[in-house]
């Protein structure tokens, strides 16, 4: 029977194990956290995303496939908390939404990641990394696609890295960068393998090298990666030149009403009239999302609220009188008994829109295409009713989808507004440059997050839609980040973050011919397919290698 001191080992064992785990999951969320921009450093540290998942990879090695599923679990909610913390300035229960689904997404994604290890045990390393990619990907799609994080923004800043990006979007650089981390795993592991072996090749590097063709592999992508970046052109002198305005008026636009809204309009009429009178004159002032609250359309076709009225009458009037274009972000309301039968509600369906002002006329109409889950856009009404009458209670504005990739005929150049949100996702602005936009001009309001780590993370994922498209884009935010961006991805100007500004910017006139916008996201969507073969592949063959084997001898 064993005695007192043999039952208290296994439990201190068990304790280290744990308090250890514990140790390698809270430093991959602070590494995770600390590549992108957060609280202590403005822009992020990069290099911490090329090590940022070791530990957690390392951990895996580890567990067991029943445990890697809490870890996982832990893993996503703590990340997510530490790097999308201002999310609870929206609503207190934004940020616990957020790491609750990103608390599921990781139990299934390091569920896989360990059984990658059962499956293939001397390449799980490689089996890992397509895992993670086509985890990075599929959790931009659907209702709940959400692009924040993804490992190759953290490099936003690494101006000749991120060239590939032209070729393989965004995951290109993910894929770069991803790999470190599971090589380093794989080196640990193999090393306190060897050590206990008392193997004589007890340096995991020359391990690395002398067997595992991938590393090397890595290092010549790496190597090529950037003297792509190096090669290609930065000089945009000789292009065509926009002059646009910028206007950021630092304030939340959808605080307050009818007197805030008036407020409002004088704050952006008085940094536009002091756009309008700088040398060299704009080609095109703009405006960020809804920053004039009042349905223009509705309350000028149905005069049903005379106070807004008035307000919009006032618009259209400053508008009229001016020589150049205006871009304004507004609420596109529409009498559509289709799509709202409800007659106590005028039968009226919004839309978030970009409406392009010519002589106080609305010219063209860009109506927003993906929006935000939950907060703009809950399609589950009928599935789930509890939750939408919450969102209800919650003052949630709804609105209807778009349909069309707008693009404007501006003032010697062809432009699309992508709003907000949409800037964080590739395959928009891709759809944009494909059907002919030169320029890209966003329209965002980050002001709600207080936060400049949240509008420099939402910068960050800007940044490569110009480098994918090999397109200018400005932005006109609320109150930040509002700039110009060079088709290399480098910040021509940019506004001081919460203050009024009015951004003059002179930005390159291209012509979009990339490899992504022809093909877009080929990369991922193979990383996706090649994951599940390979783990429809390894069960199979684990499964027939586990069935008995029948004698020669057997009867019949």
């Amino acid at each position: 029977m064993p005695g007192p001191l043999m039952m208290k080992i296994p439990n201190r064992v068990f304790i280290n194990s744990f308090f250890i785990n514990l140790g390698l999951t809270a430093l991959s969320a602070l590494l995770f956290a600390g590549s992108f921009p957060n609280l202590l450093v403005e822009n992020g540290i990069p290099f911490l995303a090329w090590i940022a998942y070791a530990p957690v990879f390392f951990l895996l090695y580890r567990v067991s496939l029943g445990a890697s599923v809490f870890w996982g679990a832990l893993y996503g909610y703590t990340a997510y908390a530490l790097f999308n913390y201002w999310l609870t300035a929206f609503h207190p229960l934004a940020g616990l939404i957020v790491g609750c689904i990103y608390l599921v997404y990781n139990a299934a994604l390091f569920f896989f990641l360990r059984l990658a290890i059962i499956l293939f045990p001397k390449r799980a390393y490689l089996v890992q990394w397509v895992i993670w990619m086509a985890y990075e990907y599929l959790r931009t799609k659907g209702f709940l696609g959400y692009s924040y994080g993804i490992t190759g923004y953290s490099q936003w800043r690494m101006i000749p890295l991120i060239q590939i990006a032209n070729i393989f979007g965004v995951w290109g650089v993910s894929a770069l960068v991803v790999f470190p981390s599971v090589i380093i795993a794989h080196a640990i592991k193999e090393q306190i393998a060897n050590s206990k072996e008392q193997s004589k090749r007890k340096n995991p590097i020359l391990t690395l090298l002398i067997a595992h063709c991938s590393l090397l592999f890595w290092l010549l992508s790496l190597i090529a990666a950037l003297i792509y970046g190096f090669s290609l052109p930065s000089d945009f002198s000789s292009s065509p030149q926009a002059h646009i305005a910028l206007i950021q008026h630092n304030t939340d636009p959808w605080k307050g009403g009818i007197e805030e809204y008036k407020n409002n309009l004088a704050v952006l009429k008085r940094l536009s009239n002091q756009a309008l009178a700088a040398q060299p004159q704009p080609d095109m002032v703009v405006w960020s999302e809804t920053a004039f609250v009042p349905r223009i359309y509705w309350h000028e076709t149905y005069r049903d609220d005379p106070a807004s009225w008035r307000l919009v009458k006032e618009l259209l009037d400053y508008l009229s009188i001016q020589k150049v274009p205006f871009v304004i972000g507004n609420d596109d309301a529409r009498k559509e008994p289709a799509k709202n039968p409800n007659a106590e509600e005028k039968h009226r369906v919004d839309y978030n829109a970009a409406m392009l002002f010519e002589n106080g006329k609305i010219s063209g109409v860009y109506r927003k295409l993906h929006l935000v889950p939950f907060t703009e856009h809950f399609p589950y009404k009928k599935q789930f009713p509890a939750i939408y009458r919450a969102l209800v209670k919650a003052d949630t504005h709804f609105w209807e989808k778009g349909t069309e990739a707008k693009v404007f005929e501006g003032p010697g150049f062809a432009f699309s507004t992508p709003i907000c949100f949409e800037d964080t996702f590739g395959y928009i602005s891709r759809k944009f440059a494909q059907n002919g936009a030169q320029v890209i001009v966003n329209m965002s309001n980050d002001a709600w997050s207080k936060s400049l780590p949240a509008q420099n993370q939402h910068l960050s994922m800007a940044v490569f839609r110009s480098v994918e498209t090999r397109l200018s884009m400005v932005r006109a935010t609320a109150s930040g980040q509002t700039c110009g961006i060079a088709p290399d991805g480098r910040i021509i100007a940019v506004a001081k973050p919460f203050s009024e500004a009015a951004l003059g910017v002179a930005i390159p006139v291209e012509k979009s011919n990339t490899v992504y916008t022809r093909l877009g996201d080929f990369l991922p969507q193979g990383f996706t397919i090649a994951a599940v073969f390979l783990l429809l592949f390894g069960t199979v063959a684990r499964i027939i290698k586990c069935l008995p084997i029948k004698s020669k001898n057997a009867a019949g």
